[in-house]
C-alpha cells in the first residue's frame, strides 16, 4: 500500500502535468515551484522506509527530469534550440494516475513539440515576408548587392551540392571496393578450406598406407623367422643323422 507522502508526491505530479499540458502566460510561476516541491519529495521518498519498487521510483524520476527539462527549454530564446531541446525530452512510461489511458508527460511532450514546430514555422514564415517587403522598399544599388549577394550564396550553395555528390560517389566507390576485397577474402578462404580438406585427406590416405606398409613388413619378417628356424632344425636333423650313419672310426 501506497504511504501518505507517496500519495502527496503522486497528487502533486498530476497537478503539475496537468498544469504543463496548459498553454501558460510568461507570468506563470507555480509550475516551477511544484516542480521544486517534487524534487524534495522524491528525495525524502527515497529514504523512506515505505518506499515504492526501484522502478516506480524510476518511472517518477523520470517524469520530474522530464517536467525540469521542460521548464527549462521553454526559457530559451529561439524556436529552433526550443525545438532542439524538446527533442531530447524523455516523457514518462506509465500513467500517474488510474484513469488516464496515455502517460500525460508523453501528451504533454506531443503538445510542446507541437507548439516549438509552429512557432519555427511562424518565425520562418515571417522573416521571409518581412525580408521580402524590405527587399523591395530598398534603393536600386542596395536591391543590386542582395541580388549579388544572393548571387554568391547560390554559387556556395551549388559547390556545396557539388562536394555532397562527390562525397556520395566517394562513398559509393569505397563501398563497392570494400565488397569486391570482402569477395575476394572470401575465396581465398574457400579456397584455403578447400586446401586444407584435401591436406587432411591426404594424410588419412597416408596414415592408412603407413599402417598397410608396417603390417606387410611385419608379415614378411615373420616368413623370414619361420624360414630360418626350419633350415636351423633341418641342418641340426641332418648332423644327427649324419652321426648315427657314420659312426666315428676307431
Amino acid at each position: 500500500m501506497a504511504s501518505r507522502l507517496e500519495i502527496n508526491f503522486i497528487r502533486l505530479l498530476s497537478r503539475c502535468e496537468s498544469i504543463a499540458s496548459e498553454k501558460r502566460g510568461e507570468t506563470e510561476w507555480r509550475l516551477e515551484k511544484y516542480v521544486g516541491a517534487l524534487e524534495e519529495m522524491l528525495v525524502a521518498l527515497r529514504k523512506n522506509p515505505c518506499k515504492p519498487t526501484p522502478e516506480v521510483l524510476t518511472d517518477y524520476s523520470r517524469k520530474v527530469d522530464f517536467l525540469k527539462g521542460l521548464l527549462e527549454a521553454e526559457k530559451l530564446s529561439s524556436p529552433t534550440e526550443k525545438a532542439l531541446a524538446n527533442q531530447f525530452l524523455a516523457p514518462g512510461r506509465t500513467p500517474t494516475i488510474a484513469n488516464e489511458r496515455m502517460p500525460a508527460t508523453k501528451t504533454v511532450h506531443m503538445q510542446s513539440k507541437a507548439r516549438c514546430t509552429g512557432e519555427m514555422r511562424d518565425e520562418l514564415l515571417g522573416s521571409s515576408a518581412t525580408d521580402l517587403r524590405n527587399r523591395r522598399g530598398l534603393p536600386l544599388d542596395e536591391r543590386q548587392s542582395a541580388a549579388e549577394l544572393d548571387a554568391v550564396l547560390q554559387h556556395h550553395h551549388n559547390l556545396q551540392e557539388k562536394l555532397a555528390d562527390e562525397m556520395l560517389n566517394l562513398a559509393r566507390n569505397l563501398k563497392n571496393n570494400t565488397m569486391a576485397a570482402q569477395n575476394i577474402i572470401r575465396q581465398d578462404n574457400q579456397t584455403l578450406s578447400q586446401s586444407m580438406r584435401q591436406a587432411d585427406l591426404n594424410f588419412e590416405k597416408l596414415k592408412t598406407e603407413s599402417e598397410r606398409l608396417e603390417q606387410h613388413t611385419k608379415k614378411s619378417v615373420n616368413w623370414l623367422l619361420w624360414l630360418m628356424l626350419i633350415l636351423v632344425s633341418f641342418t641340426f636333423i641332418s648332423m644327427i643323422l649324419f652321426i648315427r650313419i657314420f659312426p666315428r672310426l676307431r
